[in-house]
């Protein structure tokens, strides 16, 4: 998140000695807390969306109470039930990285940063609590989508400008954002997951709301503590423009064929949040002690286990470092795309020891999580320190931006392919994810075979201050 950082000099602050917050100012205590919160209904609403509409939205009765949606389900060919639902998962969920483009202009050239992200708190509030009514179902999306977009890179950019160029505390403090944002993925499920498939879906979205609110008042009421806002363009009337060098076209024509594969390389990792919940919810040995755990439980595992191996996989390379030499971040990915397999075959397993009318143990799906956790380790946050590190100085930022279309175009292909859990046997739907991962791998192999050494043991590009 450091990229997108805004120039610190434009937005400095008070106090930047401010030590109040476990060493840190007081600001980045609030701006961790109502980031939890954001993500707490966020991923709160994500874990249930899927669930929501093939259990109940999307059934006949039902589904003729969503205003406008026989011209909005036209755009998706006449697909029906569980395969409509992962299409429109898939359209959500690939639209929230589209929408953060338009905040960041609307903050850099239009609101600034705090009324955006106070706008964007509002409308995601909105939108949570539209989604107790089955009427506002598509209104209630579109003001997620544009309300994250408003909130999601401008909160992390007033991070960065908490603290001046050479103040060394500040890659500490996107930790402790981190963990914020960890804290309110790991509790969601537990209890807006809980709320919405034990005592009705509306709770749920209610409580995702009343997280959101939550978030808003604490963003609110550390104001004071925060960055002071700017309205010109980063650089302007300051330094000249870094200009291209002819050497940095190779890696920008590089990092754009990254992309696709990038695509494909998310697509198991993120099916998690759809069709496997909707098969898990079906299919999954779910019960203890005579009480069936919600499914959405499915989601705090994942973010428990995750969290662990992106820390112990950072630990380990720490160790390994010392001893051999570290692989770079291309063969990282790769090593991250081998789990990857890996962790689809675990579901294949699970699949294919499923007995004639019986529910599924537990073992291989918490295998799956174990493996797709440490691939996912070596994966996303390598991918986006190569991008970073490949980018040229002249186009950084851009290029940065540039990464994160391959989690549009990703999770457009998670919501398309969920589709097919209905119409191929289970077994070949994990496999064609083991082959996602497999191919991803490949192209990942051939990049590092025949571009890595011209690409990324050149000069590394430097992040803007």
């Amino acid at each position: 998140m450091t990229v997108a950082e805004a120039t610190p000099e434009l937005d400095a602050v008070a106090d930047r000695d401010d030590r109040a917050f476990l060493g840190h100012p007081k600001g980045l205590g609030y701006l961790a807390f109502t980031e939890a919160w954001e993500r707490f209904s966020f991923y709160g609403m994500q874990a249930l969306l899927v669930l929501y509409m093939v259990n109940e939205l999307l059934l006949p009765g039902r589904v003729e109470n969503i205003a406008l949606f026989e011209q909005f389900s036209a755009l998706y060919g006449g697909l029906e039930g569980q395969a409509l639902a992962s299409a429109i998962f898939g359209t959500y969920a690939a639209s929230v990285y589209l929408t953060p483009i338009i905040g960041g202009w609307l903050a850099d050239r239009v609101l600034g940063k705090r009324r955006t992200v106070l706008i964007g708190a509002i409308t995601m509030a909105v939108g949570h609590f539209l989604m107790a009514f089955e009427l506002t179902f598509l209104f209630a999306l579109l003001c997620l989508v544009l309300g994250s977009g408003m909130f999601k890179g401008n909160i992390a950019s007033q991070v960065g400008a908490l603290y001046a160029p050479e103040d060394n505390r500040r890659a500490d403090a996107f930790q402790i954002f981190y963990l914020g944002i960890n804290a309110g993925v790991i509790a969601s499920p537990l209890i807006v997951g809980t709320l919405g498939e034990v005592y009705g879906w509306h709770y749920g979205f209610g409580a995702a709301g009343v997280g959101m609110l939550i978030g808003l008042v604490i963003y609110l009421a550390g104001q004071k503590y925060l960055p002071k806002e700017h309205f010109e363009p980063q650089h302007k009337g300051h330094v000249a423009p870094v200009k291209m060098q002819p050497g940095d076209w190779p890696a920008v024509i590089a990092l754009l064929l990254l992309i696709p594969v990038m695509a494909v390389s998310i697509v198991p990792n993120n099916q998690i949040f759809n069709a496997y919940l909707v098969w898990g919810d079906r299919e999954f040995d779910l019960t203890f002690m005579g009480t069936k755990l919600p499914t959405t439980w499915l989601v705090t595992l994942d973010a428990i286990v995750s969290v662990s191996f992106l820390a112990g996989v950072a630990l380990f390379y720490r160790w390994y470092g010392k001893h051999w030499k570290e692989p770079d971040e291309l063969g990282k990915i790769i090593i991250g795309s081998l789990f990857s397999i890996g962790g689809q075959l675990c579901l294949f397993m699970a699949a294919a020891t499923q007995g004639e009318g019986e529910k599924i143990g537990l073992f291989w799906p918490v295998i799956f999580h174990v493996v797709n956790s440490i691939g996912f380790a070596h994966m996303l946050p390598v991918s986006l320190a190569l991008f970073a590190k490949l980018a040229p100085k002249a186009i950084n930022a851009t290029v940065i931006g540039l990464y994160y279309l391959s989690f549009f175009a990703g999770n457009s292909l998670v919501g398309w392919v969920g589709g097919f859990l209905e119409t191929m046997p289970t077994t070949s739907f994990w496999l064609m994810h083991a082959g996602f991962a497999a191919t991803a791998g490949a192209a990942f192999l051939l990049f590092k075979l025949f571009l890595s050494k011209r690409l990324i043991e050149r000069e590394p590009a430097l992040l803007p201050d």
